[in-house]
């Protein structure tokens, strides 16, 4: 049996019998991702521990139980389990924001969401959303952080720019970030001059060079295209590929690890980037039907990622290189996405990934992808130092 090494924030409020939260009004903004070494879920705890306190539960894109394929809006019985429960994901942008009348009756608002490392993974950005409507309101917020599954130390790509910025990029931060949600909670609020009582419940044991897998706490997926750590891994670059008409593997029973599409011959794309010798990573080729979202039911040829060294891994240089390429391979087969992106309209979702648009036009300069990235250097040396004040994991 795997030794537990790491602890999280739920841990330590079970461990002091809820004893901070008693005779508090309470809201809880949580999925059953968000669990204990037992993977029993907090708002099972919550509802255990604080029968009379807890008043409303908030949950996150893709719904409790992680079962929404994207753009799905939640749909909650209300009532259950006694409680009020409200969907944080709609059919409109406003959606994604807590109002007044879910916030007002309550003393503090307590988040504990599993985050995956990325910046365009949105479940932080829910986090932030609901720290202002709640902090608008006199309401205290209290994150129960967790481990980044990718590790606190590396992090790569491009900075947000603010005019850029979306459901899928809520603050000028690299696409990995290597903070925890707790460090993230901290960022936003002191450089968003957010006024408002913030507490972060920290981990014990974790340190930041651990990946989740070294963390000995179980892996529950946070979202349905997200099964395993190995995703997670690749999801920092391979999330750029829903800005094209390229599959990432939804569909498929590893998503975002495969990619490609019916045009494209997996033989020569694999051969392509062998060429390119990245570090940590090589490349098989594959031929997958998805079952569903792009290229449903036909036959798509294309890679799998395999990491060999996550430690030297870079999935958004990597990812940028196998875009760059296949964007060449498909040739008119090629289509950036035009569709709306998180309920963004006039903005296109590869830009939105990205942070702005250019990488994108670079690529279609024909710049080279290691010229293209040549300003991430400086960028990322930049945010090591920027984020510094707000770690709470030294090592």
């Amino acid at each position: 049996m795997t030794k537990i090494k790491v602890t999280t924030g739920i841990d330590a409020l079970i461990a002091d019998g809820f004893a901070c939260l008693k005779g508090k009004r309470v809201g809880l903004l949580t999925h059953t991702p968000a669990c204990d070494s037992l993977q029993t879920s907090t708002l099972q705890h919550f509802v255990h521990h604080l029968q009379v306190e807890l008043k409303v539960v908030f949950t996150p894109k893709h719904g409790f139980f992680a079962q929404n394929q994207d753009l799905d809006p939640i749909t909650i019985a209300q009532g259950v389990d006694g409680l009020k429960w409200v969907g944080l994901y709609g059919k409109d942008e406003s959606s994604l924001h807590p109002l007044q009348e879910d916030l007002v009756n309550l003393d503090i608002l307590v988040v504990d969401l599993v985050d995956v490392g990325s910046r365009f993974h949105t479940f932080q950005a829910t986090m932030l959303y609901a720290m202002r409507a709640a902090f608008a309101n006199g309401v205290a917020v209290m994150v129960l952080d967790r481990p980044n599954p990718l590790g606190g130390i590396a992090v790569e790509g491009p900075m947000l720019l603010p005019e850029w910025s979306s459901f899928v990029g809520v603050h000028p931060i690299p696409i990995r970030h290597g903070l925890t949600i707790g460090e993230l909670a901290i960022l936003y609020k002191e450089e968003l001059e957010l006024g408002g009582e913030l507490e972060v419940v920290p981990c014990e044991g974790w340190k930041r060079s651990m990946y989740f897998d070294e963390t000995g706490l179980p892996w529950v997926m946070p979202s349905p295209n997200m099964p395993s750590f190995e995703t997670a891994l690749v999801y920092p670059g391979q999330c750029l590929l829903e800005g094209t008409n390229l599959s990432e593997g939804i569909g498929t029973l590893h998503p975002f690890q495969l990619c490609g599409a019916p045009f494209l011959n997996p033989n020569l794309v694999a051969d392509t980037m062998s060429k390119e010798t990245l570090p940590g990573v090589s490349f098989r080729p594959v031929s997958f039907k998805p079952t569903f979202d792009k290229w449903q039911g036909e036959q798509c040829g294309g890679v799998e990622l395999l990491v060999t060294d996550r430690a030297v891994f870079q999935p958004v240089r990597t990812s940028l290189a196998l875009l760059q390429h296949l964007r060449e391979i498909s040739g008119k087969h090629f289509a950036w996405s035009i569709e709306p992106y998180e309920f963004v309209k006039d903005k296109l979702a590869i830009d939105l990934l990205l942070g702005s648009d250019r990488e994108r036009t670079q690529m279609q300069s024909g710049i080279p992808w290691r010229d293209s990235i040549a300003e991430w250097t400086e960028e990322e040396a930049d945010f090591l130092f920027h984020r510094k004040p707000f770690l709470i994991y030294l090592d």
